[in-house]
């Protein structure tokens, strides 16, 4: 049985995406699946942050209560919402750590960027930490193994180009949301699914393959 691929856009400062990523990687293993990691970034700027929510302050009120929804919804409880509202700086964008994942991927492929969206998502989501700052996301890549001036050069000379193209991709797609599954390059499924219910997604696809298949034949 080939792995069935999977492309999962996310958002690093997305709560939900910390919610699903968990459960993609239990089902990774049991249903042979290839997952892709994406970046998929609805606020890349502080103005369009004030568009979104009307001003920083609300913005970081506002999407504290979504972070209350995800943490109600964690398999593990893990986010730390008193942390993050006891810190003064504003409510970062994904920007920064999309550019970061970029990197990662450029220097180590797909489980590069695996393995700096889990830490930068942990950093921002349990440890409160800011990665709207360009040095707090380049020490967390330090500390997720990447060495330090590599992934800086790179993070300047590669990563923008290699976002945009991932932005262009997911539009392509059709994704307005995050967190968002692309699965077998065909089906589109937004939102947070319980552990059940992308299970028994994902082998309707693969029921639905192996009927096209016998079709075919």
């Amino acid at each position: 049985m080939s792995p069935l691929k999977v492309e999962f856009f996310h958002d690093v400062v997305c709560g939900w995406c910390f919610v699903l990523a968990p459960r993609l990687k239990q089902l990774q293993d049991e249903l042979n699946l290839d997952i892709q990691h994406r970046s998929f970034i609805l606020q890349t700027s502080r103005e369009a942050m004030v568009e979104r929510f009307g001003s920083m302050p609300k913005a970081k009120e506002t999407i504290l209560s979504h972070w209350l929804s995800c943490s109600r919804a964690e398999d593990v409880k893990r986010i730390n919402i008193e942390a993050m509202r006891q810190q003064d700086f504003e409510y970062p964008t994904g920007l920064l750590a999309g550019l970061a994942c970029q990197t990662a991927k450029a220097l180590g492929g797909n489980e590069g960027h695996e393995r700096m969206f889990d830490r930068l998502q942990e950093a921002h989501l349990v440890q409160a930490r800011n990665i709207g700052d360009r040095a707090t996301v380049l020490a967390v890549a330090a500390e997720a193994g990447f060495d330090p001036q590599a992934f800086a050069t790179a993070f300047d000379q590669q990563a923008p180009q290699m976002l945009d193209e991932e932005l262009a991709l997911g539009r392509r797609l059709g994704i307005s949301s995050v967190p968002s599954l692309v699965i077998d390059g065909r089906y589109l499924i937004p939102g947070a699914l319980s552990l059940e219910q992308l299970r028994q997604t994902f082998i309707q696809v693969r029921a639905n393959q192996n009927q096209a298949q016998g079709a075919a034949q």
